[in-house]
């Protein structure tokens, strides 16, 4: 085999979807108040300023959100498909955060190709919403690599939670089961 011939590497990438009770709009919103609403490019950081990993980090994490992503990009695959006759709203987010990446590109830098992570929003019938994620694990540890499926799973915990807040519905007065409930589990 030359070094021009392709290898593949199957793997079985896990999707993951959020149903919500909230307006697409409200979605959005939701996941912009956590990761920022300027997507910030890495690239287009001066890395003239950055002495070493510490400076760089420093200035990574003054755009982080409450749940350490920052917005990357953003998609608007709704402003484009309606041309095509799909009339709904699609918005893709590209989130991420550099600290959480080198934790899994210093075992296998082709992790990248999955970092930072995407996100999917959609609007559904009935004023509901949902979002849709690639559990990045599922992607990223095609081989045994123990420390990269580590920081592969930490970064799953992390992407769920992100989903979970964001995707959860509006606040609601508690029903008096669950408060029931609450009263039996202390």
């Amino acid at each position: 085999m030359s070094s021009a011939d392709p290898r593949e590497i199957p793997f079985a990438g896990i999707r993951v979807r959020f149903d919500s009770n909230r307006t697409y709009e409200e979605l959005v919103a939701a996941l912009l108040s956590d990761v920022g609403e300027k997507p910030v490019r890495i690239g287009d950081l001066p890395s003239a300023i950055f002495q070493d990993w510490e400076s760089f980090a420093a200035e990574i994490t003054r755009y982080l959100g409450p749940s350490d992503f920052m917005l990357m990009d953003l998609i608007d695959h709704g402003g484009w498909i309606k041309t095509a006759g799909i009339g709904r709203k699609a918005l893709r987010a590209i989130v991420g955060n550099p600290l959480i990446a080198i934790t899994m590109l210093r075992h296998d830098l082709t992790a990248g190709l999955f970092a930072p992570v995407e996100l999917l929003l959609l609007e559904e019938d009935r004023d509901r919403s949902s979002l849709t994620y690639l559990k990045p694990s599922s992607l990223m540890v095609v081989d045994e690599n123990t420390p990269l499926r580590a920081a592969a799973l930490a970064l799953d915990a992390k992407l769920a939670a992100l989903a979970t807040k964001v995707a959860a519905s509006k606040a609601a007065r508690p029903s008096r089961r669950s408060i029931l409930i609450r009263r039996d589990q202390t």
